[in-house]
């Protein structure tokens, strides 16, 4: 459930402070009058992702059991691209979004109502089906037949909304650079167990071998019908008899991702100490 939460709340977040930024310019420069095309925007792009994945949860119930193995490891895969993109991309550009949503608001002023939607739906819309993919990928590989998996994102997303109106009314100063630099370098390790957990279903449709060569097995150590067990599977999709493949993939991934995620920020620390 942890690891929902954090998908809802960090792409929620993300999305709530784009639609805070975008209103609170056009209030500051008394364009009140372009509000409803932004409203307009917002509104059909989340509901472009509702049926995204609406789309996704039931499209594949039809499915075999085989197909849906292969499309759920198949998605999987695709939604930690996806995410490992944007984790990076708005490590890099968090403190800089804000000048950046404005230019594009400038230029849609200028455009009309046309290009007032479509800034919004592009702005929001992105982020939403991200989300919807990410989260059905991280459901699907967390799910244990109870709702408790939507409820973190629902919950995650609840704050978000709480957290975007606290920025927006000025009551609540947010370091974005900080705070995308720590919930991105979870979303990696969540991403990592989503990741494995697709390469497991892509072996159960039998697109990939090894489905019985078990890495290593402590199900007796840790069942996953007990609290800790189901615990773990929540917040890191972990799996207490993983093949050999799932762990090289996890590894794969993860180890060679946070390198690379922590990396600008080790180099700029190390240039502030030799500048002294």
């Amino acid at each position: 459930m942890f690891s929902n939460y954090l998908i809802g709340l960090r792409e929620g977040l993300e999305a709530s402070l784009v639609v805070c930024i975008l209103i609170a310019y056009l209030v500051k420069t008394d364009r009140r009058d372009a509000l409803k095309p932004i409203w307009t925007g917002i509104g059909v792009a989340v509901a472009l992702a509702l049926g995204f994945g609406c789309a996704l949860e039931f499209g594949s119930q039809e499915l075999t059991f085989q197909a849906q193995e292969a499309l759920g490891g198949s998605l999987s895969i695709l939604a930690v691209g996806l995410v490992t993109w944007m984790v990076f991309w708005m490590r890099r550009t968090a403190r800089h979004l804000r000048s950046e949503l404005h230019g594009r608001l400038d230029a849609a002023l200028a455009m009309g109502t046309g290009a007032l939607v479509a800034t919004a739906f592009l702005a929001v819309g992105r982020e939403g089906l991200e989300t919807a993919l990410f989260v059905w990928a991280s459901v699907h590989a967390a799910s244990d037949g109870t709702p408790r998996p939507l409820l973190g994102v629902a919950l995650g997303l609840l704050t978000a909304v709480l957290l975007g109106w606290l920025f927006y009314r000025g009551a609540l100063r947010i370091n974005l650079s900080k705070f995308f630099t720590y919930t991105g370098a979870m979303l990696v390790v969540v991403a990592a167990g989503v990741l494995a957990y697709g390469f497991h279903d892509l072996q159960e449709a039998d697109f990939l071998p090894g489905l019985n060569d078990k890495a290593f097995d402590i199900s007796g150590t840790i069942p996953p019908d007990s609290w800790y067990g189901t615990l773990l599977k929540g917040i890191l999709n972990f799996q207490p008899d993983p093949t050999t493949l799932q762990v090289t993939v996890w590894l794969l991934y993860l180890v060679p991702t946070l390198a690379l995620f922590f990396a600008p920020a080790r180099t700029a620390r190390e240039a502030v100490g030799d500048r002294a």
